[in-house]
């Protein structure tokens, strides 16, 4: 699509849809700020909002032809909260050709099962674009490529760390990898020094960190880190710490549960990316939690889950709650 575009082949529909907002706003800002000179954009690009128009205003509106150029462009942002959308039905059968109609419909499909959403499925008119949220251990690579085309390069466990703490929200790890790249100089390799030192996340007092010193049973380790959240409790709440430890020890009982042999299995099997320092890790609490040991801590993981939501408990602090799990987890 972006060849296409940046050769400056249109077409007079795009719809672009799905679960990944970050890929829909790089379709939409590029033809926003590249379709039409500045100078034409006064009069011939328009920005409307679903929650503000109507399907109705947009079919008008793309009717339109431009003004001293050869295309208007109508770009429609937060589309899905639109009704009605057979009333564009007849444009989407008979669009006008200068008119350059983008509509964002972002976080969910557009419904191909009305007459409109099967017209702009199999139109040679319009454009489809359906994104996808990527997996966890998609998100890495993804890093690296965003990195690659920027002129950086990242280490795994710096990665690992931005990915744990921001999750495969691409939109915010594409904002924490710019400030990265404004504070870092081109070609020198992203440690996790400098997500500390750019992005605010402490790299040994982490989420991350806890899970790793818990798997390895380094009960220092985790104490320290535990008296950081403590004294840092904004950051790093209890619900998200235990949810992280949940997803960790889910992973371990899917490796006893499937008991991959070489560490591309494991790697199959756990969703993460093959790098050895994360296969090794989770070797390592593998062994040290065997499977019935794994099944108890997912137990007190759901029972402290509770807890931390204010069940069964009375007024615990997080802190207390929190240095309780870990207590009983690695005793």
């Amino acid at each position: 699509m972006f060849r296409d575009l940046k050769n400056r082949i249109f077409h007079p529909i795009y719809l672009l849809e799905g679960e990944e907002p970050y890929f829909i706003d790089q379709v939409s800002d590029y033809i926003e700020n590249n379709l039409l000179p500045e100078s034409e954009r006064s009069f011939n690009q328009t920005i409307l909002y679903g929650k503000d128009t109507t399907v109705n205003e947009i079919r008008q509106r793309a009717m339109n032809y431009p003004m001293f150029s050869n295309y208007q462009v109508l770009i429609v942002k937060e589309a899905q909260m639109l009704k009605k959308w057979d009333e564009l039905l007849s444009y989407v059968l008979n669009p006008v050709k200068s008119t350059i109609l983008v509509l964002c419909h972002r976080h969910e499909k557009f419904d191909k099962r009305t007459k409109v959403g099967k017209e702009i499925k199999e139109s040679s008119h319009c454009v489809l674009l359906t994104t996808k949220k990527l997996y966890d251990n998609q998100v890495p690579e993804w890093i690296n490529q965003y990195l690659k085309d920027r002129g950086f390069k990242m280490e795994p466990k710096a990665s690992a760390l931005l990915v744990e703490y921001v999750g495969n929200e691409l939109s915010r790890v594409a904002n924490e990898l710019e400030k990265l790249t404004l504070n870092v100089k081109p070609g020198k390799e992203i440690l996790a020094d400098d997500i500390e030192r750019n992005i605010g996340i402490s790299k040994e007092y982490n989420t991350f960190e806890l899970n790793k010193a818990i798997g390895q049973m380094d009960i220092l380790k985790a104490n320290r880190i535990i008296n950081y959240f403590k004294a840092n409790p904004k950051p790093n709440p209890l619900v998200l710490t235990i949810g992280s430890l949940f997803g960790y020890f889910s992973k371990i009982y899917l490796m006893h549960q499937a008991k991959p042999k070489t560490d591309a299995e494991i790697a199959a099997v756990l969703g993460v990316s093959n790098f050895p320092m994360i296969i090794n890790e989770y070797k390592t609490t593998a062994r040290n939690y065997p499977k019935q040991k794994t099944e108890e801590v997912i137990a007190l993981l759901h029972q402290y889950d509770l807890m931390s939501k204010g069940i069964n408990t009375s007024g615990v602090d997080e802190a207390a709650l929190l240095k309780e799990l870990v207590y009983k987890i690695l005793h």
